[in-house]
């Protein structure tokens, strides 16, 4: 999972890849097929309802989310449209494959804080 680039950003997105034009209102099989694609890709990634969270350097997340669309396109949906969210910060470390993790553990300690009150 090494960066090819070694001042590439570490980068937290969440995007949802919309298959369009398909013969089905299901675009399951299309998603799988993006889902393969992460899971050669080697990033740290978490599907949910509506998209993905995905996380590594900026370039191999760019690369990963390139390759969904050209696997879905392969794959016959004539149109695919991605919305994508891109987090990165310099202000501290980030440990590779924790940062969705991180984020979320963060709010529920706070949370939890609520609880003992």
């Amino acid at each position: 999972m090494a960066s090819s680039n070694s001042q590439d950003l570490y980068a937290v997105a969440d995007f949802c890849l919309i298959p369009m034009g398909t013969a089905e209102p299901s675009v399951a099989e299309y998603i799988a097929e993006c889902a393969r694609v992460l899971q050669k890709s080697g990033l740290k990634h978490q599907m949910h309802g509506y998209g993905t969270n995905l996380e590594g350097p900026w370039s191999e997340v760019m690369q990963a989310i390139h390759d969904c669309h050209a696997a879905v396109h392969a794959k016959g949906a004539p149109r695919v449209a991605t919305d994508i969210r891109i987090g990165t910060r310099v202000d501290r470390d980030i440990e590779p494959g924790t940062g969705n993790e991180g984020k979320v553990q963060r709010v529920q300690a706070i949370l939890a804080k609520d609880s003992q009150a």
